[in-house]
């Protein structure tokens, strides 16, 4: 069986591996060189590198919608199209293009967190538990049959970048004996049920912005949530009264039991700076003010005495 693998994105990097270890893979499909970096130096695809050391061929095609880049595609001759991470959204010409089908790995217990964001969401949203779909690729967003999934729990400590690398690493269990299933025939399928779909579209750096007015437990998922990407800030008036940013990183501290203004500070001191929210306030350890490095707040309170007079709700 002939696999062409549709996928940019680092999650997919052990997914890769695995395929090229087991089956035959023929050809990679991934997103064009880009620009990284304060000096832009063009640079691959992570899995451009793996598959050129493998001898496998790369096809890099600004858009699938150009019809020279279905032709490249044909001439791949794929009995499969495997799917994860590859930024673009595929035609119908494309999905239909393998006889043994199109399939795509997905970072979310499907129906629930369709779409980019899926891990993010996972943990901003309180999920006990997290994992791998594998479905057929269908026109609709994350909507195709189910063919496999593999759950692992979400604890109080994951974020979002521990919960990628996991995800990451679990993705071929549940994928390689899909694979083998189509190709036996034995592979199964089940619908989605649209009326437990959720959706959690590409996030923006404006989106990781705190909003005091929620609960301290919320706001503590989603500083975990969104690191590393696309973090989490909150705004505050300096002694000139400009606004400013502080990003805030994981490591915070519930406390239920306290009240206040949501965005005051109710205390500062070495063990870190307790912040009201709309139910109970957060203790948070380590920030970076704009325009400085990352620090704890008692480095931060050594530079800004007047941090407990600070509001953030601004």
């Amino acid at each position: 069986m002939r696999i062409v693998f549709m996928g940019t994105g680092d999650i997919a990097i052990p997914a890769f591996r695995s395929l090229i270890k087991n089956a035959n893979v023929v050809g990679l499909v991934t997103q064009p060189d880009r620009p990284v970096g304060r000096h832009q130096v063009l640079t691959p695809p992570a899995l451009k590198k793996i598959a050129l050391e493998a001898g496998i061929t790369v096809f890099q095609p600004e858009t699938l919608k150009a019809p020279e880049a279905i032709v490249q595609l044909r001439r791949l001759r794929p009995d499969l199209l495997i799917v994860m991470a590859y930024g673009q959204i595929l035609s119908q010409e494309i999905i239909d293009l393998a006889p043994m089908g199109c399939i795509n790995a997905h970072a979310s217990l499907l129906p629930r967190h369709r779409g980019a964001a899926c891990i993010q969401a996972a943990i901003r949203e309180g999920d006990a538990e997290t994992g791998v779909t594998i479905m057929h690729v269908v026109k609709k967003l994350d909507a195709g049959d189910i063919i496999a999934q593999i759950t692992t729990p979400i604890d109080d400590t994951s974020t979002g970048g521990t919960l990628h690398d996991k995800l990451a690493q679990m993705t071929p269990d549940v994928l390689n004996p899909v694979v083998f299933a189509i190709e036996k025939g034995t592979a199964t399928r089940r619908k989605q049920l649209e009326i437990q779909s959720t959706y959690a579209p590409k996030l923006l750096r404006a989106d990781g912005r705190i909003d005091w007015n929620c609960s301290a437990e919320f706001i503590e998922r989603l500083i975990r949530a969104y690191s590393p990407w696309p973090g989490t800030f909150t705004n505050y008036m300096n002694r000139k009264g400009r606004v400013r940013n502080m990003k805030i990183f994981p490591g915070c501290r519930v406390v239920a039991d306290a009240q206040g203004t949501p965005g005051k500070v109710l205390a500062a001191g070495e063990s870190g700076l307790l912040i009201a929210c709309g139910q109970g306030a957060l203790l948070v350890t380590d920030v970076q003010l704009e325009g400085s490095r990352r620090m704890n707040i008692a480095e931060v309170i050594a530079g800004h005495p007047n941090l407990k007079d600070i509001n953030f709700n601004v």
